[in-house]
This record gives structure tokens, sequence and C-alpha cells, in this order.
């Protein structure tokens, strides 16, 4: 029988856990990625260019800046009537971070 590797999560806790699990389940669906990518190309972008510019309908692109929202990828800002998107580079960074350390040490 072949020997499996168990990663262990010493200094983390069930709250950190479910955070990171998230914010990588936002990351894994094909149309937040096209969202993350555009608001990366304008770096700051109100609601009506990104549904505009990726051809979505309205309902479809709240609903997906709102799960992107709750998993802190992306940063709302308020100017008059329109909400601006930018990303939240920190929690990029912070994935980008957890996944290579999984890759170095998951196997």
């Amino acid at each position: 029988m072949a020997k499996q590797n168990i990663i262990v999560f010493n200094d983390v806790g069930s709250g950190e856990l479910h955070s990171a699990q998230v914010t990588l389940r936002a990351l894994t669906h094909p149309l937040r990625l096209k969202i993350i990518s555009f608001i990366d190309k304008h770096r700051k972008i109100n609601v009506h260019k990104i549904y505009t510019g990726l051809n979505l309908d309205q309902s479809i692109a709240s609903q997906q800046l709102n799960i992107l929202r709750g998993a802190n990828l992306v940063i709302t800002h308020r100017e008059g009537k329109f909400i601006y998107y930018s990303l939240n580079y920190d929690t990029i960074d912070q994935m980008n971070k957890l996944v290579e350390d999984f890759r170095k040490n998951g196997k």
C-alpha cells in the first residue's frame, strides 16, 4: 500500500479555513475569473461597464460581484450614484501563496 502524505494545518483555525474555502470557491468559477480579469485590466470600474463590457445581464453581473465581495476579492467604492469595483490584491496574493504552499507541501 502506498504511503499517503497528509497535510496538517496546525496553525490554522476553522474560521480561516472557511474563509479560504469561500475565497477559493469564488475563484474557481469561469465567469467570476472573467470578471476579475476585466476589473484588473481597468483597475477601477463601475458595474454598468462590467456588465456591458462582458455582455452580461445586469442581474448576473450583480450576483457574481456579490459573491466576489463576500469572498473579499473585490473592493467597492461609491461615487455619487455609481459603485466602482477594484480588486483586493491582498486577498488575491494570500490565495496565491496558499495555493503555492499547498503545491509545495502537498506532494
